[in-house]
């Protein structure tokens, strides 16, 4: 009989060797010992996404869930463990076998689709809710890709996305201050010469700075609400409620001082326009 405590090892093992490659292209991060764990572990380091989740759709136990560009699986599989009814949606076949593995960690069961965002293969309104973390920037069609989302879920249901800032002051892929305000082909060029560039990454399909989605605030907004959505930006909401606070003690001083003389909430704004790395929106379907 097989022992269950090799049995686990060996699965870990298979799951690191899975992930590894996938990773080499970050290796300049500073952080990289920190930030490869946590792709290693990813479910475990979901709770801020599962409770806003919750805010945003209710319980999760229960609730139907497609998680659009499932990448790793690390929310996927902690929806699960929460006891969503998840199906796992990717479009890069090594990480559809990365999720299966992850899953498999844990002896669930999760469909896995490899599939496009623009032609999910799932019928009319079949999910109470959908998340899309990090991927509308990288999609072919965002247009088409929201537009699905809203096919698929019933209606009331919401669909959890992300999306980058087009003036994002620190870009959330190349982590380069500044360049957003560039030219795209300048950027490039300094993304290159300081050995950040993705070149010979194990992505086929990887896009360059260029070809990538940034959003305008307003743009992503008026899209959303023209394809049925009512547009609630999750952070905002949290700010309203007094459940928003800043990570940096520094910050949070000077939130703490704007709320005192009622500018917290303009202030707000005027970061998300100008200045923020990502929105989070609740897409709640009409």
């Amino acid at each position: 009989m097989d022992d269950p405590q090799t049995s686990i090892a060996s699965g870990a093992d298979e799951l690191e060797r899975a992930i590894d490659p996938w990773l080499q292209h970050m290796a300049w991060r500073r952080d990289f010992d920190r930030w490869r764990e946590r792709r290693l572990n990813q479910e475990q380091y979901q709770g801020e996404r599962l409770a806003l989740l919750t805010e945003a759709a209710g319980p999760i136990a229960g609730m139907g869930l497609l998680d659009l560009g499932a990448g790793m699986g690390g929310f996927a599989v902690a929806a699960a463990l929460a006891g969503a009814r998840v199906t796992a949606c990717e479009y890069n076949p090594a990480y559809c076998r990365i999720v299966v593995l992850r899953a498999a960690r844990h002896q669930l069961h999760l469909p896995v689709f490899n599939a496009a965002g623009e032609h999910l293969p799932f019928p009319d309104a079949v999910f109470d809710a959908a998340t899309a973390w990090d991927v509308l920037e990288h999609v072919q069609d965002p247009r088409r890709v929201l537009g699905e989302l809203a096919r698929v879920l019933r209606p009331g249901g919401h669909a959890l996305i992300t999306a980058i800032n087009r003036r994002a002051w620190v870009d959330p892929h190349y982590h380069m201050r500044g360049l957003n305000w560039l030219p795209r082909p300048l950027a490039e060029l300094l993304i290159a010469a300081r050995g950040r560039s993705k070149a010979g990454a194990a992505f086929r399909d990887m896009q360059r700075l260029s070809e990538m989605h940034y959003f305008h605030y307003g743009e992503l907004v008026g899209l959303c609400e023209r394809l049925g959505f009512r547009v609630h930006d999750m952070r905002e909401r949290q700010l309203r409620a007094g459940r928003f606070v800043s990570r940096k003690p520094g910050r949070r001083a000077i939130r703490r001082a704007l709320r005192a003389v009622g500018l917290e909430g303009l202030a707000y704004r005027a970061q998300r326009r100008w200045y923020v790395g990502m929105f989070e929106l609740d897409l709640e379907k009409t």
